[in-house]
C-alpha cells in the first residue's frame, strides 16, 4: 500500500504544540500537510499563556521540511475560535483538516470527599494527576465551565469557524477527542466527563451535516502517556501508550481516504476498536405501570438483540422507527 499523504491539505490543530496534539502535528506535517499548530501554551489547570511550545513545534517542523504556523488563540472563546481558522485562512487560503485536542483539567468532587486510594485509570489523553493535600475538593461552578469552555465549547467555535468553509470546498475533515470517562464516567471529574460526552455529539451532528457536502467528523477515543498523567502510577501500562500509536488513527480520520462518519474510533496502547452505541431490543406494551416496569426490567435490559444505530444517514429517524414498528406490530 502507498503512503497516505496529505499533500496540499491544510490542518489546524488545536492543544497541538504538547502531547497528543503535537504527535498529530508532527505527522500530518511529516506527510506533506501545512499545519496550524495552536495551542496557548497554559498549565494543565489552563492558566497562564506561553507562545513558546507552540513556536518551538512550528521551528522543529520546518526543519525537517515542513511547512506549519503557530496559533496562540484560544478555543475558550467564540473569537479565539474564529481567530484559529482565520489563520489558516489567511496564511494558507484554505481548511481541510481540523482535529480538537486542546484540552484542561480541574479535579472536583460532587460533595466534599476525604482521600482514598483510586486505581489507575487508562484514559491518560488529558487525565488529572491526584490532588495534594489528601481529600477532594468539592467541584466550582468555575472549574465545571472552563473546562466545558475548552473541551466541549471549543470544539463548537473551533467547528462553527471551518464548517462553512469546508462545505463550500465539498472537502472537510474533523476529529474531534473524546474519551472513555465520557463514554463511561470516572470519579471527580464530572466537566471533564460532560464534556467528552457532548463532543460526541457534537461530531454527530457535524456528520449529518456534513454528508451532502463532502464533510466527515469522527472521534477519537484516546489514551497515552503525556505530561497530564501527573502522578499516576503507569508501572504496568505496556510500552505502547505513546502518543505516536494514537497519532496514526487520527492521520487515517483526517485523510481524504478515511470511510466513516459519526464514528468513534478508540486508541489506546496499541488497541485501535470502535465504541458504539447500541439499544436492547425492549418491550413493547400498550399499558405501563410503575410495578410492570421493574417486573419487565429484566428483559428491558437483555442485550443479546442489541441493535446497533449509527448516525448517519439517519440515526434519529432509524430510533424512532424501531420503536414505532414494535408499536405498530403490538408486540
Amino acid at each position: 500500500m502507498s503512503q497516505l499523504r496529505f499533500d496540499n491539505r491544510v490542518a489546524v490543530v488545536t492543544g497541538g504544540a504538547r502531547g497528543l496534539g503535537r504527535a498529530y502535528a508532527m505527522l500530518l506535517a511529516s506527510r506533506g500537510a501545512k499545519v496550524v499548530v495552536n495551542d496557548v501554551g497554559a498549565s494543565i489547570q489552563g492558566q497562564g499563556i506561553d507562545a513558546g511550545p507552540a513556536e518551538e513545534l512550528v521551528r522543529e517542523i520546518k526543519a525537517a521540511g515542513g511547512e506549519a504556523v503557530a496559533c496562540t488563540d484560544s478555543v475558550a472563546t467564540p473569537q479565539g475560535g474564529e481567530a484559529i481558522i482565520k489563520t489558516a485562512l489567511d496564511r494558507y487560503g484554505r481548511i481541510d483538516i481540523l482535529i480538537h485536542s486542546a484540552g484542561i483539567v480541574r479535579r472536583g468532587s460532587l460533595t466534599e470527599e476525604p482521600a482514598k486510594e483510586e486505581p489507575p485509570g487508562v484514559n491518560l489523553t488529558e487525565e488529572p494527576a491526584k490532588e495534594e493535600p489528601p481529600g477532594v475538593k468539592r467541584m466550582s461552578f468555575e472549574d465545571f465551565d472552563a473546562v466545558l469552555n475548552v473541551h466541549l465549547r471549543g470544539a463548537f467555535h473551533v467547528v462553527r469557524a471551518a464548517f462553512p468553509h469546508m462545505a463550500k470546498a465539498r472537502y472537510g475533515r474533523v476529529v474531534l477527542t473524546s474519551s472513555d470517562v465520557g463514554l463511561y464516567g470516572r470519579p471527580h471529574v464530572a466537566n471533564y466527563a460532560v464534556s467528552k460526552a457532548g463532543v460526541i455529539g457534537l461530531s454527530n451532528v457535524v456528520a449529518l451535516e456534513g454528508a451532502e457536502v463532502g464533510v466527515k467528523s469522527n472521534c477519537i477515543v484516546p489514551a497515552a502517556l503525556t505530561r497530564l498523567a501527573g502522578d499516576q502510577d503507569t508501572s504496568s501500562f505496556p510500552p505502547t501508550m505513546m502518543p505516536e500509536m494514537v497519532a496514526h488513527a487520527v492521520g487515517w480520520l483526517a485523510h481524504e481516504s478515511c470511510s466513516i462518519t459519526g464514528r468513534n474510533l478508540i486508541s489506546v496502547g496499541g488497541r485501535v476498536a470502535r465504541a458504539y452505541v447500541a439499544e436492547t431490543r425492549g418491550v413493547f406494551r400498550d399499558d405501563w405501570s410503575i410495578e410492570e416496569i421493574a417486573k419487565q426490567m429484566d428483559v428491558i435490559q437483555d442485550t443479546k438483540t442489541s441493535v446497533i444505530i449509527d448516525p448517519v444517514p439517519a440515526g434519529h429517524d432509524d430510533h424512532l422507527r424501531y420503536s414505532f414498528e414494535m408499536a405498530k406490530a403490538g408486540k
